[in-house]
């Protein structure tokens, strides 16, 4: 009983050691414990050796994102400028048919810049790169924030963005990207709505979450297509011949996951959708 009772200690401690990377081989015999022993050293060192190449190819992504976003700063910045020079001198000479393509090109020239950034910003959350730093912050500031950056858009449609709350209460988020988030689901909105029709951006308060709710009067989807919308370049057949990548969405749910969040949503054909984002109170 006595010799069971060593060995069972003497795997705790082996489990012990493991646990705190401090485990050694003792090789003092051939016994079955010291069998046990030599091969769980084995797959401590294997996988020792697993982590590392993980961390170096987790580094080698790092290096390559930063290596895309940084190369295609310049080139895309240039472009934008020398569409500035050719839209004067068309202007000034009068040519009307070849602004007509210029705009083309600027208009493609921002899709690439928008798809790159969007790229770029999902490899970096997909590879843990991105690190998030929730604050307890009010959340009307967030809203306020998020409707004041797309009332230009919205004004376009002439729609209207309102904000309400009853109670103005804190939460935990990452300003910056937080804000990129809400503005991703009511830029959708802004997008998908119809003319003259009505955007509410509201607050409601739990006990463990807070929520921000969007919702909007466009033309909705089915609850079959709900889970689809969340996944990276999804775009329904509904929105095809509007503009978008189909990551905007993708982006919002994984920034609000990175802080203990979640989005639930709730939609109709013809009636409009309701996003609504929990996050923890602060």
């Amino acid at each position: 009983m006595f010799g069971r009772k060593k060995q069972w200690d003497r795997l705790n401690q082996m489990l012990d050691d493991a646990i705190s990377g401090e485990f050694q081989e003792s090789r003092y015999d051939e016994t079955e414990l010291s069998k046990i022993e030599s091969k769980w050293k084995q797959f401590l060192e294997s996988s020792s050796i697993s982590r590392e190449n993980i961390e170096r190819e987790k580094e080698s992504i790092k290096s390559l994102i930063s290596d895309i976003s940084h190369q295609t700063k310049t080139p895309i910045a240039n472009l934008k400028l020398y569409e500035e020079l050719l839209e004067e001198r068309m202007k000034a000479n009068g040519l009307e048919e070849e602004l007509e393509l210029l705009n083309q090109i600027k208009s493609q020239t921002g899709k690439l810049d928008f798809l790159i950034q969007s790229l770029t910003k999902m490899s970096r959350l997909e590879n843990h790169i991105l690190m998030m730093h929730p604050l307890p912050q009010r959340a009307v500031e967030l809203m306020c924030s998020v409707q004041k950056e797309i009332e230009a858009k919205a004004q376009e449609k002439e729609i209207e963005v309102r904000v309400e709350y009853t109670e103005d209460f804190s939460m935990l988020y990452d300003r910056k990207w937080t804000e990129e988030a809400l503005y991703n689901i009511v830029d959708n909105a802004v997008k998908y709505s119809s003319e003259k029709s009505r955007i509410v951006i509201e607050a409601k308060p739990y006990e463990i979450y807070g929520s921000i709710i969007v919702r909007d009067e466009g033309m909705g989807m089915t609850e079959a297509e709900i889970p689809k919308i969340f996944q990276r370049f999804y775009r329904s057949e509904a929105v095809s011949g509007e503009e978008g990548v189909g990551l905007g969405l993708y982006l919002a749910r994984e920034i609000v996951r990175k802080q203990s969040g979640y989005i639930k949503v709730k939609s109709e054909i013809g009636k409009g959708s309701e996003f609504v984002v929990f996050l923890p109170r602060g």
